[in-house]
């Protein structure tokens, strides 16, 4: 249950949610694995036509976004998704190599080979059509009232990664980290995001007109005639209108209380009556091995309205309402899974109309994505033999802990912090847990039975897994040494109830890490990353975690309100930046990544000059070694982004845009105006008195 995860990365990419999915085109033989090197910092990625004190993102980027055009299967294109497709091609070959069924394999070779070879059989799928369907289809059309929904809706969410009315599933306990329990979230929408629904906008109105086209067409594809069809999109769209409306924003689920209402289970069904709470909890089970929940068990509920308007509506909706809703997100959530023109049809709403992608990504593409998704530990074994070194490790564990010490310091030095909390803060920071690379035990995928005929088949048994292995942790301890991401992914996360960092030796790859290069860049980059996620434990959001991970206010009143102030002059600069035709940032949204990203660069700048004290740093391709760690660290974030794309992010994505999590950052860092020498009152340079500054 991914979204009661506290968990903050430096970027988001497109994962392999189904509802980003797509295949198409024949399987092509792939390369023996090999991993191309690009540099940390590269010059022919830089325009020195521009004035760095004016742009300094132009500056760092403007070649790379004149040498990396979008690629039409792409919604954007930049240095993270680059490296993530370098991986995936590498990931390729290790899948085609494992996919051969002649010849001796282990059990983990064979699980990874055979769920891709049956991904990759497209002959195979298109054959089978909506065949997988059926059965839930025709499940759907024998409901006899709502109350009777239980043991479907429970098998739906058991079977599917997306979302069936609400998320369930476990969660660590907010006021005691070191316990495992229940929890239930809002969901259930078709769109990205509430506001899809009650913004009133052209653009919004546009798109609610395309949902509601595109619900009809899946509904035709599950048998519904063209009237019906057409009547049930309507209905869909409404009811999931008065769902969004009593769903929290996503502003406001950044912050924790208001996500926390634990209560006995026998209360949290009193919320929701309608439901047949026994049946429904007897269905997730699924097998005996299922964990059954106690009417006295605790869980929390993280949008306790959510499921008063979810209740009113399973009491007031006509079963028919239902029963479309139920067969739209079926047919959504599995038209990837299925023949061509399911594919399409999702394609074409999903990535063409809301992100702007131009052509479905290859079929390989997508099935490695799919077994890193449902099968990653298993195939990031392969992946961390081969590519991630010890010496990798050992030399990004040397740059965290030099952060951490420059973070000790200057929560020792900062004026506005009282003894109390800057003690509290002390005992935090020496709490955090570095997760570096792979983990330490590797997850036992052997449970799943894994079909070389049966995609869809092999997809729900994989998802049934996890579902499964989600519920068996409740009323057990925690398991510190988890992982949130797998071994290949191009990214990072700080974890706020576990306190810990974690980096995948996906992300630990050149041109992000580069142990060819000199620490400047490396700190610039890979070091501002850790920095990055490190001050996510002190962000508006993390610093109301205590050192075991437990939500508690440790700080004093007076603190807790400099500090908002110092965040509001974060909150005030990125509000002002403009996303895409008159979208500016919402500030309050991206407000801890944007305060992390500058945290993070000034912790590493400050590291880098300790690393290199006493060492002789030569001019290098007409840059100093100050101005090669600010490139270095631009770097990381060139990219293009396709305006429907941009427009997306300014509604869903915590992150500021890559031009001002560059821009937005120098500025306030006098040791960048230094090191390009800019004149009082550029663009790059604030006046000593506006400049933000937390830690």
């Amino acid at each position: 249950m991914t979204h009661l995860i506290r968990k903050t990365s430096r970027t988001l990419l497109a994962c392999a949610a189904f509802s980003s999915w797509a295949l198409l085109g024949p399987a092509a033989t792939a390369q023996e694995p090999a991993l191309p090197y690009t540099p940390g910092l590269d010059v022919q990625s830089m325009d020195r036509t521009v004035d760095a004190c004016t742009d300094f993102y132009q500056y760092a980027c403007g070649g790379w976004q004149k040498n990396n055009p979008i690629p039409p299967d792409q919604t954007a294109w930049d240095v993270y998704r680059k490296l993530a497709q370098d991986n995936l091609i590498f990931l390729r070959g290790i899948l085609e190599q494992a996919a051969q069924a002649d010849g001796p394999r282990d059990a983990v070779t064979r699980q990874i080979g055979d769920y891709y070879a049956a991904c990759i059989d497209e002959a195979a799928v298109e054959q089978r059509g909506a065949q997988p369907l059926q059965g839930d289809l025709a499940a759907i059309a024998a409901l006899k009232s709502t109350r009777a929904l239980a043991p479907l809706l429970a098998r739906l969410q058991r079977e599917s990664t997306g979302s069936f009315l609400f998320g369930a599933g476990s969660q660590q306990d907010p006021d005691d980290s070191s316990r495992q329990i229940a929890g239930f979230d809002q969901g259930g929408l078709g769109l990205p995001d509430r506001d899809y629904y009650l913004k009133d906008d052209e653009k919004s109105r546009q798109t609610r007109e395309r949902y509601a086209a595109y619900i009809a067409q899946m509904l035709g594809l599950a048998g519904l005639p063209p009237d019906e069809a057409t009547r049930g999109a309507q209905d869909v769209l409404k009811l999931e209108t008065t769902l969004a409306r009593a769903s929290l924003t996503r502003v406001q689920r950044r912050d924790p209380y208001a996500t926390t209402h634990k209560m006995k289970l026998a209360q949290f069904e009193a919320l929701l009556p309608a439901l047949d709470w026994s049946t429904y909890l007897q269905g997730v089970k699924g097998s005996a091995k299922g964990i059954p929940l106690a009417r006295t068990a605790v869980v929390n509920v993280a949008a306790p309205e959510f499921f008063k308007a979810l209740s009113q509506q399973l009491q007031a909706t006509p079963l028919r309402v239902w029963q479309d809703y139920l067969r739209f997100h079926l047919v959504d959530q599995h038209a990837p899974l299925l023949s061509q023109v399911f594919v399409d049809a999702h394609f074409a709403f999903h990535r063409q109309h809301l992100r702007g992608a131009k052509e479905i990504q290859p079929r390989w593409k997508r099935c490695v994505k799919m077994v890193d998704n449902q099968l990653g530990e298993a195939l990031g074994q392969s992946f961390v033999q081969r590519v991630f070194k010890p010496e990798t490790r050992a030399a990004t564990l040397d740059i965290v802990h030099r952060i951490e010490a420059v973070m000790a310091r200057r929560l020792q030095t900062r004026d506005w912090m009282s003894p109390a909390t800057r003690q509290a803060a002390l005992t935090k920071l020496r709490a955090v847990r570095n997760k570096i690379g792979y983990p330490q035990k590797w997850r036992d995928y052997g449970a799943i039975t894994i079909a070389r005929g049966d995609f869809d088949g092999n997809v729900r048994r994989a998802a049934a897994f996890e579902f499964q292995r989600q519920l068996r942790k409740i009323g057990q301890p925690v398991n510190r040494d988890e992982w949130g991401m797998t071994p290949p992914t191009v990214n990072a996360y700080f974890d706020a109830q576990m306190n810990d960092i974690n980096f995948p030796a996906g992300v630990l790859q050149p041109p992000l890490y580069d142990p060819r290069m000199d620490l400047a860049p490396n700190y610039g980059n890979t070091g501002g990353t850790i920095g990055h996620e490190l001050t996510h434990g002190f962000d508006d959001e993390g610093r109301q975690f205590d050192a075991k991970g437990n939500l508690r206010d440790w700080w004093t009143k007076e603190d807790a309100a400099r500090f908002e102030e110092r965040a509001k002059c974060v909150s005030d600069q990125y509000s002002e930046y403009v996303v895409v035709d008159d979208l500016k940032i919402n500030g309050k949204l991206t407000l801890g990544e944007d305060v992390a990203d500058l945290g993070g660069e000034i912790l590493a700048y400050e590291a880098w000059k300790e690393a290199a004290a006493g060492q002789n740093l030569p001019e290098r391709d007409g840059l100093t070694p100050e101005q090669r760690f600010f490139v270095g660290f631009a770097q990381w974030a060139c990219s293009n982004v396709r305006p429907e794309q941009a427009r997306e992010w300014a509604l869903t994505n915590p992150h500021s845009p890559p031009q001002y999590r560059i821009n937005g950052v120098v500025v306030n860092m006098p040791e960048f105006a230094h090191a390009f020498s800019c004149k009082p009152g550029s663009p790059m340079s604030k006046p000593a008195g506006k400049v933000c500054s937390i830690w």
